[in-house]
C-alpha cells in the first residue's frame, strides 16, 4: 500500500507537474487514509470497497471542516483513478461517492484606501524598503505568496516591464509589472538587497530576489507575517491572509472594467470559474451602495 502512494505521489510530482507544496498535501492525506485502512485491518489497497471510503469520511466529518473532508476525499479519488489506469483494480471504491458541495466563500478584499494605508505605514528605510518592494509587487502583480518568495532577479525585466513567475503545475506566466511595484523592487535592488547579500552564508544561492536578514531566500511564513505586521499599523481590522492583497488586486481591476479572460490570464487560473468569484464581490458592493443611498431599498 505504502509502494502504491508513493508511486502515485512521484505520478503527480513529475509527470502531472503540480508543486512540492500540493504533493505534500496529498502526502499527509494519503498518510491518514492508509493509517485508517491499517486500523481496519486492511493491508492492501486492492481490498478497498466503498462502505470503508464512507466510513472513513465519516470520521473525518466528526472533526474537520467540510472543505477538509473535500481536499481528502479529492486524494482517494484520485489515487485509486491512477490505480484503474494502472490496471490495478477494475473499479474504484470512490466511483460513486460524491464530493460534497461546498459554501462558495467570497474572497476576502481590501478597499484601495485600506491597501493605501498599510503601504504607507511601512518605514522608508533598511527592512521596510525591502517590505514596501514586497507589498507592491503583490499588490500590483496578484501573485501568489508562493510565487513570491520562488521568484529569482533574473525574473524580473524592469526595462520592458514584466516579471517572468512559476505558478501552479509549474506554469509560467509573463505578468506586466507597473511603475509603483518596479520603483519599489528597484529602489531595493539598488540599496537594502546588497546590504542583506553581505550577511549570508558561504552556501547561500545569489539568485532570491527577496532574501532575509542572513541573505536567505524568504519564507512564505515570513512574508505572512509581515501582511499582519503592517495591516495593524494601517489600522486594518479585517483579520489579513496571504492571499488578501491578491484577491484586492483582482477585484479593484474588475471594479474599474478590466474584463474576466484579462485578469484569469494575469491570476494565472487554468479555469474562468475560479476568476469569477471576483465578480460576486462587485456584486455585493453594487448591493450595498443600492440599499444604502436608494430611498426605496
Amino acid at each position: 500500500m505504502r509502494e502504491q502512494i508513493e508511486e502515485y505521489l512521484s505520478y503527480l510530482q513529475l509527470e502531472r507537474g503540480l508543486s512540492q507544496a500540493t504533493c505534500s498535501s496529498y502526502r499527509q492525506d494519503l498518510t491518514l487514509f492508509e493509517a485508517f485502512l491499517t486500523s481496519r485491518r486492511i493491508g492492501t489497497l486492492l481490498r478497498v470497497r466503498p462502505v470503508h471510503v464512507r466510513e472513513f469520511l465519516h470520521k473525518l466529518r466528526l472533526s474537520r471542516s467540510p472543505s477538509t473532508v473535500a481536499r481528502k476525499l479529492a486524494a482517494v479519488k484520485g489515487l485509486f483513478r491512477f490505480l484503474e489506469a494502472q490496471r490495478l483494480v477494475s473499479r474504484s471504491p470512490t466511483a460513486f461517492i460524491e464530493t460534497p458541495r461546498l459554501w462558495q466563500r467570497l474572497p476576502q478584499t481590501l478597499k484601495l484606501e485600506e491597501v493605501e494605508r498599510m503601504l504607507a505605514s511601512v518605514p522608508v528605510e533598511g527592512l521596510g524598503v525591502r517590505d514596501r518592494a514586497i507589498l507592491e509587487l503583490l499588490y500590483g502583480t496578484g501573485l501568489r505568496v508562493s510565487e513570491l518568495v520562488s521568484l529569482d532577479v533574473h525574473q524580473c525585466n524592469f526595462e520592458a516591464g514584466f516579471i517572468r513567475c512559476i505558478g501552479k503545475g509549474n506554469k509560467e506566466r509573463i505578468v506586466p509589472l507597473g511603475r509603483h511595484a518596479s520603483d519599489a523592487v528597484t529602489r531595493y535592488l539598488e540599496t537594502e538587497r546588497p546590504r542583506l547579500m553581505g550577511r549570508r552564508p558561504a552556501h547561500s544561492g545569489d539568485q532570491a530576489l527577496f532574501i532575509n536578514r542572513r541573505g536567505g531566500r524568504l519564507t512564505r511564513q515570513r512574508v505572512w507575517q509581515l501582511l499582519r505586521h503592517y495591516a495593524r499599523l494601517g489600522l486594518i481590522s479585517q483579520p489579513i491572509g496571504p492571499h488578501t492583497l491578491r484577491h484586492s488586486f483582482a477585484t479593484h481591476l474588475l471594479e474599474r472594467g478590466a474584463d474576466l479572460r484579462t485578469v484569469q490570464e494575469l491570476l494565472g487560473h487554468a479555469n474562468i470559474s475560479t476568476t469569477q468569484r471576483y465578480t460576486h464581490v462587485d456584486r455585493a458592493r453594487l448591493k450595498a451602495v443600492h440599499e444604502q443611498f436608494h430611498p426605496r431599498p
